[in-house]
């Protein structure tokens, strides 16, 4: 695996991580969502399955349940290109299933590696080229008025490697208005120089003229009827549309037997329009429920591995810089039933993260390594107000924080390894975090919100092991983390959510294992057991020892597959979610659910 900047067998890394091979991604998944493969990893929980105007709500260890729109909190990356912007959020609407060959996915913080906004990790590998090249087409077409098709070709000519896909996306939805229609290209292209050195482009475009946004609805509504959407985002027209281009280039090259150089350089343009429900017909509430921006985000780095001795005794350095850049031109206009409206808000927006890392390994024997790394990060979110009606809101924050990790794992035995790690993470707030609510309201001040950065120092423990001639895989990890200024929603004016800082605390229990019963037989279970609560809550004392909102105590996968060589197969899958809070104050829950595939 190479999610921790370097390839190593997953026996060897001190912290836990899962392992997601294509076979379990494509098997029996409609892949639609991400969330379909996410669920036999541990420690994590996805909500908004199927909202493709909200995007997946992925959370690490809690890292992320707080987002009310797509992803926070956690680092991803596909093919070594952030698909995490330089203010902390996410978004998967640009993955394209039908290509991946593995995920990893780092369950924990990782500042050490990924700077801020890295309360853990998705890493996203596309498949490469085979040597006999190949054309494949196929389509899907299933209830709720579900059709995809998709078209993909690779292969390797010369010193030429290659991989192309396109697909294309209609569906109806379960709820009312929650239509969605998406076409994706995607290419990856290896010229090898030589031996010791190649170069990738990677190019994807996304066009998505329909994701249509069902909204939230209250437990009574759901009693009547759960396939309605809520009447307001009806009435608003809700939903979005997205035109996106991206490009990469990523250089490897061995310069000895010791070491070697990563360089990678990616641009992203993004243009995107969405119709909200936010503020009709609330007195005192500004119904700029129109979004449009231009988004402009570039970014690269440089990754310098070495391997060598020190003392006679072997280590492994790994050291470089990233540099992120976001530039949105955004654009609020008021919402009049559904219609575009007057302006109502205009400002640029800019955020700049740099960020220079080194990690350090050493083998103090030949089964004891312990490892250490450092990162420092310098982020700065920028607004100039071009919106001047009601006074000029131009204001920047920034932010500097060292993030270090200390490790130390001992391999008792090939593919069986026990390990104890300490790191920390950081977390920005994103735009949309940072806005004031003072701003919604019909007065002359706005600005950023005070909303400090959250920061997260983890304690963890765990079990790697082979058992019966590796028919067995047992990963096995526990947590305490202490997280201080937990960036936690706090109201709602108008369907729009404002936030302030909290504290909480977290400990779980993570439990991965893989049973290959015989060469046709494979059962895989996956249980997480989280206890999440607020430590501090400002003056609301009352919220102290509250449950944090949108995690379930408990978490279950489990799968039986049988598969035979001529690749017939047959797989049955549960996920089972626990009760998970609704609000801080805990007085609104969810009760459980099982779901049978």
């Amino acid at each position: 695996v190479s999610a921790t900047r370097a390839e190593k067998s997953i026996s060897e890394i001190p912290m836990a991580l899962t392992v997601i091979e294509s076979k379990n991604i494509h098997k029996g998944r409609q892949k639609i969502g991400l969330d379909e493969s996410l669920n036999r990893s541990p420690g994590i929980f996805s909500q908004n399955r199927y909202n493709f105007a909200q995007d997946l709500r992925i959370a690490i260890r809690g890292f992320g349940a707080r987002a009310n729109f797509g992803i926070r909190g956690i680092k991803i990356f596909s093919d070594g290109i952030p698909a995490t912007l330089a203010d902390g959020q996410s978004g998967v609407d640009d993955i394209d299933l039908n290509i991946l060959e593995r995920i990893e996915v780092l369950r924990g913080p990782s500042s050490s590696l990924y700077g801020s906004s890295s309360g853990g990790g998705i890493n996203l590998i596309t498949q490469d080229g085979p040597s006999t090249p190949f054309l494949e087409t196929g389509f899907t077409l299933g209830d709720y008025d579900q059709e995809k098709y998709f078209f993909k070709t690779g292969g390797q000519t010369n010193q030429i490697n290659y991989y192309a896909s396109a697909s294309k996306l209609k569906y109806g939805g379960y709820r009312e208005n929650s239509e969605t229609e998406s076409t994706q290209l995607n290419s990856k292209i290896r010229y090898n120089f030589d031996s010791d050195s190649h170069l990738s482009l990677i190019l994807n475009l996304v066009d998505s003229p329909l994701a249509n946004d069902a909204g939230g609805i209250t437990l009574s509504d759901v009693t009547k009827d759960r396939r309605q959407a809520q009447a307001r985002n009806v009435s608003s027209n809700a939903g979005e549309e997205i035109d996106q281009q991206k490009i990469g280039l990523v250089y490897q090259r061995t310069l000895n037997d010791e070491s070697e150089i990563t360089i990678r350089n990616y641009y992203l343009w993004r243009d995107f329009s969405a119709f909200l429900p936010i503020g009709t017909h609330i007195p005192f509430v500004s119904n700029d429920g129109v979004v449009e921006f231009n988004r402009f985000f570039w970014g690269g780095g440089i990754q310098w591995n070495k391997n060598a001795y020190l003392f006679e005794l072997p280590y492994r350095l790994v050291t470089g810089i990233d540099i992120d850049i976001q530039k949105d031109d955004r654009r609020r206009y008021l919402n009049e039933g559904g219609q575009k409206g007057a302006l109502s808000f205009d400002q640029l927006e800019q955020a700049e993260s740099y960020g220079i890392f080194v990690q350090n390994e050493l083998d103090l024997a030949d089964s004891i390594t312990i490892a250490a790394g450092l990162r420092y990060d310098h982020v700065k979110l920028a607004v100039d107000d071009e919106y001047l009606n009601n006074a000029d809101q131009s204001t920047d924050l920034q932010f500097n924080k060292l993030s270090p990790s200390v490790s130390l794992i001992w391999v008792v035995q090939p593919k069986s390894s026990i390990y104890v790690n300490f790191a920390t993470s950081f977390e920005t707030p994103t735009f949309t975090e940072l806005a004031n609510p003072a701003r919604n309201m019909t007065t002359s001040l706005g600005g950023f919100n005070n909303v400090a950065a959250q920061q997260a120092r983890s304690i963890e423990v765990g079990l790697k092991s082979s058992f019966f001639d590796n028919k067995l895989y047992l990963d096995i990890a526990a947590f305490s983390m202490k997280v201080d200024d937990e960036i936690t929603s706090v109201s709602n004016i108008g369907n729009r959510s404002f936030f302030e800082n909290a504290d909480t605390k977290r400990r779980g229990i993570e439990i991965y294992s893989q049973l290959s019963i015989n060469e046709n037989i494979t059962g895989t279970l996956a249980y997480t057991y989280s206890d999440f609560k607020f430590d501090y809550f400002g003056e609301t004392t009352t919220y102290v020892g509250n449950k944090l909102p949108g995690i379930p105590s408990n978490y279950l996968f489990a799968e039986l597959e049988f598969s035979t060589e001529s690749g017939m197969y047959f797989a049955a899958d549960i996920v089972y979610s626990g009760k998970l809070q609704a609000n801080n104050a805990n007085n609104i829950s969810s009760s459980s659910s099982t779901i049978v595939n």
